[in-house]
């Protein structure tokens, strides 16, 4: 909560511990040429460690800047155009890093039109995993009304990409094709995605693997195992998955561990364990305290409405009072 506090209390203090010298016009300056690409990636996945520990009310204008800044810089440069390619394809990855602000505070209009955006640039600078991953993305926003073009957009993200792309990015791609799917209803599909994102991840790859797919591993793709299965309403399945995985869970990453935990919630009730539903819902509450984050709560609802079936017991008593409280 202080690392959270201190670093939201002055983004230009975050943005100088996270190694960020000045900004993108005097970082770049007298250095249009071909290391320029490759400075403004570092940058980025810098300023990405930002997410890991605060909301996207917090993180958006920063990233909606870094993006609106790199993107003037782009069109008055002049640059080769393997060189210019590579700006492109820097700029498609901030679009989606901004993007994913906008959707992490509720503004989803704001993140399709900066996916789009994204998907625009990834396909001028011939990078089919930023193609494919914002796709991805769109399909992530599209869930939530129409589940089944969702599933149409994520397929087509994972045919985007090519199977000698990184491993974390087909990784993430199927695990997202995968969550689709589950929210479609479709167990067989979801489960195969799943698969195909584990094989992905297991294999061995020397090169680097790109900043915005890398957080991707196992405990990763065990969260969206056992989300899926919540959604599929397979408690059986999605407890163990999400009881594991949620131990091992740092507390300081406060946004995620409060939305991963409300399908754990979700999978007690559907199992008849209102007492530990209302316990993980507690501990979702205070987690997602002062997170600049629509998501938690917004996911914790449909919980606490169920709950309300029950407030003969204690402990569910006392998370409604918690709730009503906030």
């Amino acid at each position: 909560m202080q690392r959270r506090d201190f670093l939201r209390a002055s983004l230009a203090g975050a943005t100088a511990a996270l190694g960020l010298g000045g900004t993108i016009e005097q970082v770049a300056k007298g250095r249009v040429g071909a290391d320029l690409p490759s400075i403004l990636r570092q940058r980025t996945a810098r300023l990405r460690r930002l997410d890991d520990v605060l909301g996207g009310g917090d993180t958006f204008r920063l990233y909606q800047a870094e993006y609106e800044t790199t993107k003037a810089l782009v069109k008055s440069a002049s640059t080769t155009e393997t060189v210019g390619k590579e700006l492109l394809a820097v700029l498609a990855e901030q679009a989606q890093q901004a993007g994913w602000a906008a959707f992490d505070m509720g503004d989803h209009a704001r993140a399709v039109q900066l996916y789009k955006e994204s998907h625009n640039l990834a396909t001028t600078a011939n990078s089919d995993s930023l193609v494919g991953n914002s796709l991805a993305f769109l399909a992530y926003v599209e869930i939530l009304t129409n589940p089944a073009s969702a599933v149409t957009i994520a397929e087509q993200s994972c045919s985007a990409i090519r199977p000698s792309a990184p491993r974390s990015a087909r990784a993430l791609l199927h695990e997202r094709r995968a969550w689709a799917h589950a929210v479609a209803g479709n167990a067989s599909a979801a489960d195969a995605a799943l698969t195909a994102a584990k094989e992905a991840l297991r294999e061995e790859e020397q090169s680097p693997q790109p900043d915005w797919s890398s957080w991707v591993d196992e405990q990763e793709l065990e969260i969206m195992t056992g989300r899926c299965w919540t959604e599929l309403r397979r408690p059986l399945r999605a407890v163990p998955v999400l009881e594991k995985v949620l131990r091992g869970f740092n507390d300081t990453h406060a946004r995620d561990k409060a939305l991963y935990s409300c399908w754990l919630a979700d999978s007690y009730l559907m199992a008849g364990e209102v007492e530990a539903a209302a316990g993980v819902a507690a501990n979702v509450l205070t987690l997602s305290a002062g997170v600049s984050s629509v998501r938690p709560r917004q996911r914790l609802k449909p919980v606490l409405e169920t709950l309300q079936l029950n407030r003969n017991v204690p402990e569910v008593r006392a998370v409604l009072e918690q709730a009503s409280g906030i």
